[in-house]
């Protein structure tokens, strides 16, 4: 074979290699435009799965609320119940040395009922809040006076337990959509929990606008285990446990108060979390509690 033949067979070769390159791409270009379209085909289904996973995730964690909210209700109410029984049975049992100490156990069976009385129209008025039966003034509040008042209520609070609160007042301009009296019932039951579990310590009071410039933070820090956690409690204690913790607590406890207020912010549309030591800007020695409320316009306020 002479040199010309040579010369032929390796064009043919370059010419039949170039040819299988360009079928092989126009193949894996048509797959992939093909991927593409049914990706895009199948995206809405898709969507709508993540839609169903995270509406079945958000009634999941409102059922775990709705059973903490029950179990620390049960519990509020058990306890001056028991309270009252025991008292009674007393009385029943006639082991009272004379009519003196029966006269006593009867006053003290009759607080222990308006305590009860007491607690459940506490409960009551947030369960007919949330269920809609009474209805909140929600409009465009001013966050400064807002913040003013709850200062101006538990100012003296702290500083007869000798605890410093700096309230940090937030621009003017800055208005919230919620109920004025509900809000700043909120905060100030918040400061009073503290302050009643506090050993030593400061409380601060911050507020600012979120990433979104939708809803307003406001920051609650205080020294690390003086706010309860939300989560349900085990209720099944002695009797002797139960009488201890009504006669420390005479009103509802922490962590009912806690969800109570949870509740209220969320019928006003807004969230209440509490952030661990260490997070964010949060110090090892402060645990923040923050609430975020949606946001309003000053114009909106002025109409």
């Amino acid at each position: 074979m002479n040199w010309s033949n040579w010369l032929y067979l390796g064009a043919g070769l370059i010419l039949g290699m170039g040819i299988r390159w360009l079928f092989m791409r126009s193949s894996n270009a048509a797959s992939s435009s093909s991927s593409t379209a049914l990706a895009q085909q199948h995206l809405p289904q898709l969507q709508q799965i993540k839609q169903t996973q995270l509406a079945y995730q958000m009634a999941q964690e409102m059922g775990q609320f709705k059973a903490g909210f029950l179990a620390r209700t049960t519990h509020e109410l058990r306890s001056p119940l028991n309270s009252l029984i025991g008292l009674h049975q007393l009385i029943l049992s006639d082991l009272c040395e004379d009519p003196a100490e029966e006269r006593e156990f009867i006053t003290q069976a009759h607080d222990k009922a308006l305590k009860l009385l007491h607690l459940i129209d506490e409960i009551l008025s947030i369960a007919r809040i949330e269920h809609g039966t009474n209805k909140l003034d929600i409009q465009p509040r001013s966050l400064v006076e807002i913040l003013k008042e709850v200062n101006q209520l538990t100012y003296m609070l702290a500083a007869n337990r000798n605890f410093p609160l700096q309230v940090l007042l937030p621009d003017p301009e800055i208005y919230v959509l919620a109920d004025q009296r509900w809000l700043r019932q909120v905060l100030v039951s918040l400061v009073d929990t503290a302050i009643a579990q506090m050993e030593e310590g400061s409380i601060h009071i911050s507020s600012s606008l979120s990433p979104t410039n939708k809803t307003v933070w406001i920051c609650l820090d205080v020294p690390t285990g003086a706010l309860p956690d939300s989560e349900p409690i085990d209720f099944i204690k002695s009797e002797d446990t139960l009488a201890e913790t009504d006669c420390e607590n005479p009103g509802l406890s922490p962590g009912m108060k806690l969800l109570l207020n949870q509740t209220l912010l969320e019928v006003m549309g807004g969230e209440l979390e509490i952030i661990p030591p260490g997070s964010n800007e949060n110090s090892n020695n402060h645990t923040r509690l923050q609430m975020s409320i949606p946001l309003a316009s000053p114009e909106a306020e002025s109409l």
